[in-house]
């Protein structure tokens, strides 16, 4: 049975962890004309991170401190690991890359960065500088993949095809860096079969951890555009649920679970309305790992 991600740290660091995410102020070549101005069809970063959206003219320290504070209060967390989650946080030169990453250095209760990008925009120089921060700190690094399937990742403009993942992947398990993987269910055209062949092949790579998320709706996206064109339909909450239990079943035994749920304020959501039913099964199953 894979790990649960609270458990993992609490044996790794001896006491409570949580995540305090941060907009470092990066891009997305997918966003910016470099790749295309559309983003992926499901994409709108305000929605999945938006406790960031009250940050934009806070330093990343500031954001680090009142990150901290708000995790002991809530949490009575003892240790923490910055999470640069919005945008690509490898997309800029190595230098820029340093000074925002080095942000971490001047906090004493850190233990790890992780570091959420697309498998395209990593490179050797690039790792190697996320590689200097592992005799300090427990390094990892999330590549947005959501699906194996290259037909998928072309319908939800993705930019990048599943050898960009195997590249990418191989390229950094050379460095003491653990990676996970993010994976959306229920894209647009993906049967169960193929979605379950998704998570055999992450169980083949013995991925670190994974991310997995249900495909929700967001008002002004493009995946909008094609549920009221008839295009695309949410999973049924049951059909979701059978899924979900299959995927898990599928994985590494010793993949950790970082995540199961999807976050939308109320007022972007369009569908599926069982979104938050979701999550609290979704906490149900972390419950038994």
């Amino acid at each position: 049975m894979p790990k649960k991600y609270s458990t993992y740290l609490k044996q790794r660091f001896g006491g409570r962890v949580h995540k305090v995410s941060v907009d470092a102020g990066f891009s997305c070549p997918n966003r910016d004309g470099k790749l295309s101005q559309d983003g992926c069809i499901y994409c709108d970063n305000k929605s999945f991170s938006f406790q960031n959206r009250g940050y934009k003219n806070f330093s990343l320290e500031a954001q680090i401190e009142q990150g901290i504070e708000a995790m002991r209060r809530r949490f009575k967390a003892e240790k923490f690991i910055v999470y640069f989650q919005t945008h690509t946080n490898t997309y800029a030169p190595v230098d820029e890359l340093r000074r925002k990453y080095d942000a971490v250095r001047k906090f004493k209760d850190i233990v790890g960065i992780a570091i959420s990008t697309r498998p395209d925009c990593v490179d050797e120089d690039i790792l190697k500088l996320i590689a200097d921060y592992a005799g300090d700190y427990e390094v990892w690094v999330e590549y947005g993949l959501q699906s194996i399937h290259n037909r998928t990742l072309e319908t939800i403009n993705r930019g990048h095809g599943y050898t960009d993942f195997l590249n990418a992947f191989d390229a950094t398990r050379k460095y003491p860096i653990k990676i996970c993987a993010h994976i959306i269910l229920g894209l647009p055209g993906e049967t169960k079969q193929m979605m379950l062949e998704t998570a055999r092949e992450m169980c083949r790579l013995r991925i670190d951890g994974i991310k997995l998320h249900p495909l929700h709706i967001i008002k002004g996206t493009n995946l909008e555009k094609m549920y009221l064109q008839g295009l695309y339909a949410p999973y049924p909450l049951d059909d979701y649920k059978e899924l979900l239990s299959g995927f898990i079943g599928c994985l590494w035994m010793d993949t950790i679970i970082q995540g199961l749920g999807a976050y939308c304020p109320r007022g972007m959501l369009v569908l599926p309305d069982w979104l938050q039913k979701a999550n609290a099964l979704s906490r149900g199953l972390a419950a038994t790992f």
